[in-house]
């Protein structure tokens, strides 16, 4: 019998132990080494070994079991499509953003998603047929050592803050997690909704008057133009709680799927007290918009006979800049809007609707692309 050791699989640490008691239960010696010896705390996987002449009989146990583990998992998921994403940076002010999340994953029976990205030095990757398992050449291992330390301090912390916010009732009792992805902010976000579509985005943003002339850089503008979820962009310090939200400005161009996008919109409010103001802007008043204005009012008045519903026609020549004073004046707590998505070349030299909106409002903004 051959005494030749042989690596059978690399896996995080948990499920290598779940493999070596499944193999010792069938009779097979197994060990577990760690991939980094100089660092084992920085390890992210290790290997299982067992001897060579036993390795037909333990890669079908092992290929048969980790299936049953597998779909026991995928069992245990939530519905695709049933969280809430709040990207969030670690030292922001969250408050604001964590109350709407919160309030909205409550009213629609789902659970909250905290995405954090962030920066880590170069390193390789060499990926094994399981999903589970990545292994790492570090470049820099104090310097990442010093990075995970650092977010999983912040994670903690985070996760006592808003345990408290649940506990005093600020924020309703929902179940949460985080996922921290090393990369670049936009392009993580937008990653991780193509894959789980979540069913609304939380985001901060700051006031209008603190946001950067250069609106490029601007996270929460780049996802709200490339989002295929529903965006909430959030201005940091804002005062109005989410079940106070009454009156809802809905900017349409008439357009068909307006009325899909006005539906979502209700779904995440309270219906019994809304009230609807169907906004069109125009380079001329003409007779024809307030008619579509009217049967847009009429329809959501026969199906909401809750809503109250009514219409403004604003002038189109007039810059952007001028529509929080109309909102201020009209009372308007959510601006709502469907826009279509927009390539990043257009994005780079012609900016959307929604983009302009968030940089020049306070007013939280919700926007579709359906």
């Amino acid at each position: 019998m051959s005494e030749k050791w042989v690596t059978l699989a690399i896996r995080t640490y948990q499920r290598a132990q779940m493999i070596k008691a499944v193999l010792e239960q069938n009779g097979i010696e197994t060990v577990i080494h760690n991939l980094n010896l100089e660092n084992p705390e920085m390890a992210v996987g290790v290997r299982v070994r067992i001897k060579e002449d036993d390795l037909p009989q333990a890669l079908s146990i092992v290929e048969d079991k980790e299936k049953a583990w597998e779909e026991e998992t995928r069992k245990n998921e939530p519905p695709k499509g049933r969280n809430i994403l709040i990207p969030i940076e670690l030292t922001d002010q969250i408050n604001e953003v964590c109350k709407y999340g919160f309030y909205f994953a409550k009213k629609i029976n789902a659970d909250v998603v905290f995405l954090h990205t962030y920066l880590s030095p170069a390193y390789t990757i060499s990926s094994s047929y399981s999903t589970e398992i990545n292994t790492y050449s570090l470049a820099d291992t104090e310097m990442l050592r010093r990075i995970v330390r650092s977010n999983s301090a912040d994670v903690e912390n985070l996760t006592n803050l808003v345990n408290r916010w649940i506990e005093t009732g600020e924020i309703p009792k929902v179940k949460f997690s985080f996922e921290l992805r090393e990369g670049v902010p936009e392009e993580e976000i937008l990653s991780y909704c193509k894959k789980e579509s979540p069913s609304l985005v939380v985001m901060g943003t700051r006031s209008r008057f603190q946001k950067d002339e250069n609106l490029i850089g601007s996270v929460t503008a780049e996802v709200l133009e490339a989002c295929k979820s529903p965006v909430m962009a959030i201005s940091l310090g804002l005062k109005l709680l989410p079940e106070k939200i009454r009156r809802i400005a809905f900017l349409t161009n008439f357009d068909q799927k307006d009325l899909i996008a006005i539906d979502t919109a209700i779904s995440f409010l309270n219906k019994d007290h809304l009230e609807l103001v169907f906004i069109h802007a125009t380079q001329k008043k003409e007779s024809w918009d307030e008619v579509m204005l009217a049967g847009i009012k009429e329809y959501f008045a026969n199906h909401y006979p809750n809503l109250k519903t009514e219409y403004a026609l604003l002038d189109k020549e007039k810059n952007l800049e001028q529509i929080q004073p109309f909102l201020e004046a009209s009372k308007i707590d959510l601006v709502a809007l469907n826009t279509r998505k927009r390539s990043l070349f257009s994005r780079f030299f012609n900016l959307g609707i929604a983009t302009r909106l968030l940089f020049n409002t306070d007013t939280p903004l919700l926007v579709m692309h359906l």
